[in-house]
């Protein structure tokens, strides 16, 4: 009888085989199936020739393959595939056997699947893979969540095949239950959605008001991968805004500026909504890829409304603007990640997860897209303080945001005057500074709704929790609405 394999994939798309193939490199001996087999047979008689990994054409053989308890890792598309595909797996399984989605699901999903395979006897794992391609290779960052007895069995595999960072750390560790590991892969990839959506602003400016080629504009983003803002995504930028075609041609000038989306940063913006979270920043950063889509619609308003100030050229110390440019991109991450961080929080408490936020920017120090010098500052962040409710409230980052803010209004108030729409930068400030703010103009609008929908309010001079209702017209009566959820 074959010698039974440590674990099982399912799916040889881009980051099932590079999974496999990570896992295989750390010594572990991994069966492989796929819905089309004929990828079965490319595989092993490609890349994975000559390794310690096993192919199998069906569910059952497959399974079979599995050392008990056995490890099923599903890396297929999100959503209906991959309830189909518990449905076919759990005849072949046992109690005590383990299922693992290893895609881009939704927390809820993980939540549920969660539940319907404990009930029958089995574990189940909703583990958040980032990196891409290169990641799954040679080093993700792994979030694992859902069933906490099946932690030990998958410990050993997943922290051998995660990323490690300059100091050893491991980017893998357990999350929490039910859909806490995916759900803390969603707010990595909202964080990356407006990580990316600031840098692209910045790149705007750059541009457009400043007049900069693009090999200027790579070496600056080369700089500052030199400093604070030391990251994946800086470095990527550098690479893309320098690279030319064999005909020497700029090949990001040539691509449709209309963005795609997968809808993670969507499903993080909709849990910021049901947990009332002010994720500002990463939604305006959904938005504008909702607006770079609209690419018909947009070239026929420029003709109907011109583009007006975007054609102004920025007047004065250029040296000293692109300075205020990486202060503005410093401190924009700042918020970013203090929204997202307040997303975690606010679900943790939903849902009664206890996350690790320190762990969490370990997790994410190394293998993943947001991988950056930053995360080693909110680690610790945390070490100082494992329960500081913001970012910003921390002194680094609070001195950090002070410091830069002056440079902060200026990119602002330059990209306003010079037409350059800034949404994410522009929300991060404002978020900022409506978060320091001890009095924001709510009391109109709490004396509004009470006006028309008699919806009380409370009142700076009573203790919290009593609620009030004016008859603001003599005609509206002592009777009030339900109070308001703050």
């Amino acid at each position: 009888m074959a010698q039974p394999s440590d674990i099982g994939v399912i799916g040889l798309a881009v980051m099932g085989e590079n999974l496999i193939l990570n896992m295989e490199s750390k010594g572990f001996r991994v069966s492989c199936f796929n819905r089309h087999t004929a990828r079965v047979g490319a595989f092993i008689g490609g890349r994975a020739k000559g390794k310690n990994i096993i192919g199998t054409h069906s569910v059952a053989e497959f399974c079979a393959s599995l050392a008990r308890p056995r490890k099923v890792m599903l890396m297929v598309k999100a959503g209906q595939p991959v309830d189909d595909l518990i449905e076919q797996i759990l005849p072949h399984l046992e109690a005590g056997d383990i299922i693992i989605d290893g895609g881009n699901s939704n927390y809820q999903d993980t939540t549920r699947r969660w539940k319907y395979v404990e009930d029958m006897g089995l574990f189940y794992i909703g583990a958040g893979v980032s990196g891409g391609e290169e990641g799954a290779l040679l080093g993700p960052s792994i979030m694992p969540g859902g069933s906490a007895a099946a932690w030990p069995h998958v410990k050993g595999i997943f922290q051998a095949a995660a990323a490690k960072t300059p100091s050893g750390g491991i980017c893998c560790d357990w999350i929490g239950e039910g859909g806490a590991g995916h759900f803390v892969k969603m707010a990595h990839n909202g964080i990356e959605y407006g990580d990316m959506q600031m840098i692209c602003e910045v790149c705007q400016i750059m541009r457009d008001a400043l007049g900069l080629p693009l090999d200027e504009m790579s070496a600056v983003f080369g700089e500052w991968n030199k400093g604070e803002l030391d990251s994946y995504l800086v470095e990527i930028t550098r690479d893309i805004l320098g690279f030319r075609d064999e005909r020497g041609e700029s090949v990001v000038d040539n691509i449709l500026d209309a963005a795609g989306q997968k809808g993670t940063g969507k499903w993080m913006v909709t849990s910021a909504l049901d947990l009332s979270v002010p994720l500002t920043l990463i939604a305006e950063a959904v938005f504008a890829r909702a607006l770079s889509a609209m690419k018909e619609e947009r070239i026929m308003a420029s003709k109907i409304l011109g583009t007006g100030g975007a054609k102004s050229r920025f007047v004065g110390d250029k040296n000293a603007f692109i300075d205020d440019l990486r202060k503005a991109l410093y401190a924009s991450k700042i918020a970013s990640y203090a929204q997202g961080y307040q997303l975690m929080r606010a679900a943790a408490k939903q849902y009664n997860w206890e996350l690790n936020y320190g762990g969490i920017a370990l997790i994410w120090r190394g293998g993943c897209i947001i991988r950056s010098r930053f995360l080693g500052k909110i680690k610790a962040a945390f070490d100082r303080n494992p329960q500081l409710p913001n970012l910003f409230l921390d002194p680094f980052f609070a001195d950090a945001a002070l410091k830069a803010q002056a440079s902060w209004r200026r990119v602002v108030a330059g990209a306003v005057n010079a037409g350059i729409p800034v949404p994410v930068i522009s929300s991060a400030l404002a978020y900022f500074d409506g978060y320091r703010s001890d009095r924001l103009p709510a009391n109109l609008l709490q004396a509004q709704r009470d006006y028309f929908g008699a919806h009380t309010y409370e009142r700076v001079d009573r203790p919290r929790g009593e609620f009030f209702h004016t008859n603001w017209t003599g005609r509206g009566g002592t009777t009030a609405s339900s109070s308001y959820n703050a």
